[in-house]
């Protein structure tokens, strides 16, 4: 299970092992990360699981599909070039250790 570093605009960090092939989104809420709410279930739908993924991590989580940045489109924090969904990330190992950051709402 990797650990995942969630930054909240306040400078709190929560981490949280997050379990092989669960979404990041999923993860945040079970460790009750404030500011990801997830209202859709993770359906691509809502928006509510916006993250801006670290700069030294962005390589390796991918970038949006279409889908997922047409979401990004309406987030209500300002959209910048490492927004993602946090639902559309799923953790690997790959990734143990990401850092990503929950924008002030």
């Amino acid at each position: 299970m990797p650990t995942i570093h969630w930054k909240l605009a306040d400078g709190q960090t929560i981490s949280a092992d997050v379990m092989l092939g669960l979404n990041l989104m999923q993860g945040a809420t079970n460790a009750a990360v404030p500011g990801i709410d997830g209202e859709c279930g993770g359906c691509l739908s809502c928006a509510t699981c916006h993250v801006y993924v670290d700069d030294s991590w962005i390589d390796r989580t991918g970038s949006a599909g279409d889908n997922e940045s047409a979401m990004l489109d309406i987030v209500t924090a300002p959209r910048k070039a490492t927004s993602r969904l946090s639902c559309q990330i799923t953790a690997s190992a790959a990734l143990e250790g990401l850092v990503v950051h929950v924008p002030a709402q």
